[in-house]
């Protein structure tokens, strides 16, 4: 900021005419005095803008904005913490127009930016969340929430560009929330002004998630469909007031642990230093979320069944991880040797009722019908594979709905084994150890760091193009106590009709391929990242 500049004082008022030599000594020495303020204040003003220069990074002659992204480590300790954060914030996905947003693995971000807000700019540190559309920062008047108290807070009466708007909100998270008002002020993203952006003040931030994040508040790049008070996003006021080239934005996420950037934002469109080859562009599929239909997870080329006819998927920056089905994520492990958790019920579903599920399966049953033909399941052909899974992986629920969804996963597995026409025994072999490897009651499991070389590849197939992960890609090192740990790039993650079954691709993914959100065409792309 300025100093405050103190008012130039006058000239010496003389009660007689001096002489020549002292009235021009005088002037000078006055005329010196101002001289040296100005180039004070010129000095201190040149500082401020290059402090901001170097945290707000200016936009290029080829017409894109860009924007550095901040890169930390990930260690057992933050995962620990989001652990907690998950607890305390379950993750449910409403319809789009619902003000309930999910709040997934904030904690374990790794990837921040700074922006500016005001006029002169308060800076802040946020995630660019592709999973959400509405920026907020803590407010000064927050004072009864412990996290405002471990970040920066925004003073509006420090801003000439301030307008008032007043209006009240709430954001839910799950059992968290965080609430506030609105306020308009001018956002400076690189060096580009956007005027007049709504955002929300936050005066409440209760989630355990927001205490312990490294970030001062989150700035939302969704859809205007799921921001709450219908704010604008960030991007559509930048469409409305045409300070883009192209209505794009692009991430390229920095996967080199050794490397001091952690990659770019650009907005406007992308920049061919991040990719290689063509990007393959798939269609907005419900807007709101940047979601898109996807279809079959392979691992080595085989098929893991769930997604064979279909799944939706959202492309977040504001998760770490890769989140998926359940009955997905158990052949993932099983695959790479994760170790979780024996699941009694599964394993008791499997030993005295998968003989029953091949025989209905061979003889042409619906899937959908075989747990309710059985009698494990309440409803016949409705309830979904992912319905009531988290009952299995988070011992939340317990009785006929832990029953009921673990047939429900066997059939996925038989089903799929049926394909590859292996025999009874083994069919019934796989789907047991598959009960083995559920991911832990919070979504995540451990591998061998040593095994690393001997994992398979897998492939998403996106746009009936197969995009593949390597072992380096999907297994996330840790830092614990000086040593490394390694877990799967995998969790657990189950949503129900109609949203789902859902896939979340976040930085392990958004890592492995550039990726950009073309609000102007409703479509997104992926390319391999240079």
């Amino acid at each position: 900021m300025l100093p405050p500049s103190s008012s130039t004082p006058p000239p010496p008022r003389l009660h007689h005419r001096p002489s020549s030599s002292s009235w021009k000594q005088a002037r000078c020495s006055w005329f010196s005095g101002m001289m040296r303020r100005r180039q004070l204040l010129l000095a201190t003003a040149c500082l401020w803008a290059l402090s901001c220069a170097s945290l707000l990074r200016a936009s290029t002659p080829d017409g894109l904005l860009r924007v550095s992204l901040n890169k930390n480590k990930l260690d057992r300790e933050a995962l620990a913490a989001a652990k907690v954060g998950r607890q305390h914030d379950s993750r449910r996905l409403r319809a789009a127009g619902g003000d309930e947003v999910p709040l997934i693995d904030y904690l374990n971000t790794q990837y921040f930016g700074v922006i500016g807000i005001g006029t002169p700019p308060q800076n802040f540190t946020v995630i660019f969340d592709t999973g959400s559309s509405n920026l907020w920062i803590p407010s000064s008047k927050c004072y009864f929430s412990i996290a405002c108290y471990f970040h920066h807070k925004y003073k509006s009466s420090k801003s000439s560009t301030y307008k008032s708007d007043g209006e009240t909100c709430k954001i839910t998270y799950g059992s968290g929330s965080i609430s506030g008002f609105f306020s308009k002020d001018n956002v400076l993203v690189g060096d580009l002004v956007v005027k007049s952006q709504k955002f929300i003040e936050t005066t409440r931030e209760p989630s355990f998630s927001f205490i312990l994040g490294k970030f001062d508040g989150i700035l939302g790049l969704g859809y205007p469909e799921i921001s709450v008070g219908k704010a604008p996003p960030i991007w559509q006021s930048m469409e409305e007031q045409k300070l883009l080239k192209d209505n794009v934005f692009s991430f390229w996420l920095n996967r080199n642990p050794d490397a001091s950037s952690g990659g770019e934002l650009v907005f406007g469109g992308v920049d061919p230093k991040h990719f290689k080859g063509n990007h393959t562009y798939v269609p907005v599929s419900r807007k709101g979320y940047w979601q898109f239909n996807m279809g079959d997870l392979l691992i080595d080329g085989h098929s893991t069944g769930f997604c064979a006819k279909g799944c939706a998927a959202i492309a977040d920056s504001g998760t770490s991880l890769l989140a998926g089905p359940t009955a997905i994520v158990a052949q993932v492990n099983h695959a790479i040797g994760a170790e979780g958790i024996i699941s009694t019920e599964c394993k008791e579903v499997v030993s005295q009722y998968g003989e029953m599920i091949l025989n209905l399966l061979i003889a042409q049953t619906d899937p959908q019908k075989v747990c309710s033909q059985i009698g494990l399941c309440m409803f016949d052909g409705i309830q979904s594979v992912s319905e009531g899974i988290e009952s299995v992986v988070g011992k939340e629920n317990l009785g006929s709905d832990v029953m009921c969804t673990a047939c429900q996963m066997a059939v996925v597995w038989i089903e799929n084994q049926l394909r590859e026409n292996k025999t009874k025994e083994i069919i019934l072999q796989y789907a047991n150890q598959l009960c083995e490897r559920l991911p832990s009651p919070n979504g995540e499991s451990t591998v061998s760091c040593h095994q690393i070389s001997k994992m398979p590849n897998l492939s998403f197939t996106i746009a009936n193009k197969s995009f593949t992960l390597t072992p380096e890609q999907y297994i996330v090192k840790l830092e614990q106590g000086g040593q490394t740990v390694c877990i799967s790039g995998f969790m657990a993650f189950d949503i129900p009709p109609p949203r789902g079954p859902l896939w979340i691709l976040g930085d392990v993914f958004m890592g492995a391929y550039h990726t950009v959100f073309d609000f102007g065409k409703d479509r997104i792309g992926f390319a391999e990242s240079a």
